[in-house]
């Protein structure tokens, strides 16, 4: 039994009232555990442009370390692992959040969370496959022909989803609405794309429903097929939800 849990990016406090929601109690060493045994899963995004990135980071680090939780990676925490690693990434599109963050603590601290992070990316994979290959779960989510599959190919999908290569005026990549042809038997849950309510179509859903932007930080329990959030304490941002295409 599964909760999924949609892209965090920061948002920690909103993270932590899901959970308890959801029924999982905490230890005093922050780690999780739930009475009737569920596993919470991070769909990835743990971080940028929310308030609590590293309170963030350092949770799930504690947790994946114990098995307590299940991890795939996004394209946001790809571009914090590759800064970690010293790579020449830039500093923007939130991460610059994140980084300030990180100059704040002391080195004892830095140093858990960067070498704890370089590992969970190192560990985990590419996506999830769950509940005997029912179940798939993928950051920007996964065709049903790379099912199974890790290549450079997979790997760009699922963090970035279907994208064509080309951007909108204002920056944004123009993707290809991959759901609306998916057509295969193993459910596929993911997020990266903020929309307004969680967008269920063709046994694929998106739980992304953009707690950082102000709406709400939601969960898709599995098996029971039911959403649960919580609402964000974010400002609204109205422009950051816009139909897949436009």
């Amino acid at each position: 039994m599964f909760d999924i849990i949609g892209d965090i990016h920061g948002c920690y406090d909103e993270m932590l009232e899901l959970l308890k929601k959801l029924g999982y109690e905490m230890d005093e060493g922050s780690l999780l555990s739930h009475p009737t045994d569920r596993q919470a899963v991070f769909l990835g995004d743990l971080t940028d442009r929310g308030p609590k990135s590293v309170d963030v980071l350092t949770f799930t680090i504690k947790n994946w370390k114990q098995k307590r939780i299940l991890y795939c990676p996004g394209n946001h925490c790809d571009k914090l692992y590759r800064y970690f690693l010293g790579r020449n990434v830039k500093i923007n599109n939130g991460l610059e959040t994140t980084v300030a963050e990180l100059n704040q603590l002391p080195t004892k601290a830095y140093t858990f969370v960067s070498e704890g992070f370089k590992r969970l990316i190192e560990e985990s994979p590419l996506y999830l496959q769950l509940d005997g290959d029912h179940l798939a779960v993928a950051h920007a989510g996964i065709k049903a022909d790379y099912l199974g599959k890790t290549s450079k190919k997979v790997k760009t999908f699922v963090l970035y989803g279907d994208i064509t290569g080309e951007s909108h005026p204002d920056g944004r990549p123009i993707r290809r609405d991959w759901a609306n042809k998916y057509s295969h038997s193993t459910y596929v849950v993911y997020g990266h794309t903020p929309v307004k309510e969680a967008r269920e179509m063709n046994h694929t859903i998106n739980i992304d429903t953009g707690c950082v932007f102000g709406n709400k930080l939601t969960a898709y329990r599995w098996p029971e097929r039911e959403l649960m959030s919580v609402p964000s304490n974010q400002p609204f941002v109205k422009e950051k939800f816009k139909p897949i295409g436009e």
